[in-house]
């Protein structure tokens, strides 16, 4: 589910590779039966269409869950939309497995905004969470119904929170995902926009480690959350300074005010995935947005 997106794209292209069946369900699930002909199926329908889903879950082991309708910049100024299209949506799904023989489900959540302002870094998952944007919040309402069906209903769970992916082909036209951002402005010639100083602090990603999470949630029976993330922080200006390093030209910079939303610093620690998954992110920042850069530029 959400197939078509950043990561679920690549995430179905890891999944087929390794020999799996893959059906896809996406809004836009069309522009990838071309593309990755392999597919069992791929259903075009809206998430808030239950019909369509329910047919689309015929004969499937797994749901991989990474729709999102929203992100973090703009959630707050829609909170009502927000909660009707990612919560309300995600419980029917929920009411559906409790029907049908779909019984295992796992669950993108946002290790960058569930947790809010960090009391201590780096963050692990017994950190209090007072998410500080509607996108967040719904996230967190998200794995609580998820918990909770496992308790009631006995569905098997499984919960991850990836910092900030970013990777080849996340260009979002400046809505989600700074790096992605950053390419997208730059092959079209445009100035980045940072809002504040540039002094906020990121965890990054890179989207293989991301996929490679997600495989090693298959064959685990522990339902987390679990944070998935490089570990290290960055600030935006550093990155656009890595930018500037590795394309050799300086990048225009707009700085906005600072929004009320953007926590200062989030860096998660990653020892519960390591130990429990027996996940290792393998990319670092250099190399990721050498990666990023190289096969977008």
């Amino acid at each position: 589910m959400g197939g078509a997106g950043f990561i679920g794209s690549v995430l179905i292209r890891r999944l087929l590779q390794d020999g799996h069946r893959v059906s896809v369900f996406d809004r836009d699930a069309r522009v990838l039966i071309n593309q990755m002909p392999e597919l069992a199926s791929a259903t075009q329908a809206d998430f808030s269409d239950v019909m369509s889903l329910a047919e689309a879950m015929t004969g499937v082991d797994l749901i991989f869950h990474l729709i999102s309708t929203s992100v973090p910049s703009t959630s707050n100024k829609n909170p009502v939309h927000d909660v009707e299209s990612n919560l309300v949506n995600t419980v029917k799904l929920l009411e559906l497995m409790r029907a049908t023989d779909v019984k295992r489900i796992i669950y993108l959540s946002s290790g960058g905004t569930v947790y809010g302002n960090p009391v201590s870094l780096p963050i692990n998952e017994c950190h209090s969470t007072n998410p500080t944007c509607s996108y967040g919040i719904v996230k967190l309402a998200i794995e609580k119904y998820l918990q909770m069906y496992a308790e009631l209903y006995q569905l098997d769970v499984t919960i991850l929170r990836p910092s900030n992916p970013y990777g080849p082909g996340q260009t979002r036209k400046g809505v989600q995902g700074f790096i992605g951002t950053c390419v997208d402005k730059i092959n079209s010639g445009q100035a980045i926009t940072i809002w504040g100083d540039g002094s906020v602090v990121r965890d990054y990603v890179y989207i293989d480690d991301v996929v490679s999470a997600c495989v090693k949630a298959m064959y685990t029976s522990q339902r987390g959350p679990f944070n998935i993330s490089s570990g290290v922080g960055y600030s935006l200006n550093q990155l656009v300074e890595m930018m500037e390093k590795f394309l050799d030209k300086k990048i225009e910079v707009i700085y906005q005010e600072k929004r009320n939303f953007d926590v200062p610093e989030v860096v998660l620690d990653n020892q519960l995935a390591r130990a429990t998954l027996g996940w290792t992110p393998k990319t670092t920042i250099e190399n990721g947005l050498k990666l990023t850069l190289s096969n977008q530029a």
